[in-house]
């Protein structure tokens, strides 16, 4: 299996950084549609577990679009072959002494890359900048 190849990687890291623009900006329609519209994908947040694509966009749908903006560190983006990919990052927010950590699994889908399954926490320790 091919790991990073550089043509998948650029894929992968425009639609990670589609995302981030549409999550920091309260995008929803956009957060919506990188969303694999399917039963089968789910979320886990920081307070809420979110089973298949329309409980997903219920949540989106009435979150609060205030003070979503954050900073990200420790970006890691793995390809694995044409059609699968896993993004992760380390992420602060101005006020919350937390570290907060998001992990995505990618697909490629007949409309493009969609986020499968999504995990986000938070825990209560000092950032750590590191470079993989």
């Amino acid at each position: 299996m091919d790991i990073n190849l550089p043509d998948v990687l650029a894929e992968v890291s425009a639609v990670f950084e589609q995302y981030e623009q549409a999550l920091v900006n309260n995008e929803v329609e956009v957060l919506d549609a990188l969303f694999h519209n399917s039963p089968h994908t789910l979320r886990y947040g920081a307070t809420e577990n979110l089973y298949g694509y329309e409980a997903i966009r219920a949540f989106r749908a009435s979150r609060p679009s205030k003070g979503l903006a954050r900073e990200r560190m420790n970006i890691v983006i793995t390809t694995y072959g044409r059609d699968f990919a896993t993004a992760n990052t380390e992420f602060y927010r101005v006020g919350n002494e937390c570290t907060g950590r998001q992990s995505q699994t990618w697909v490629r889908t007949e409309e493009g890359w969609r986020v499968v399954a999504a995990h986000v926490s938070l825990m209560a320790l000092p950032l750590l900048r590191v470079k993989p």
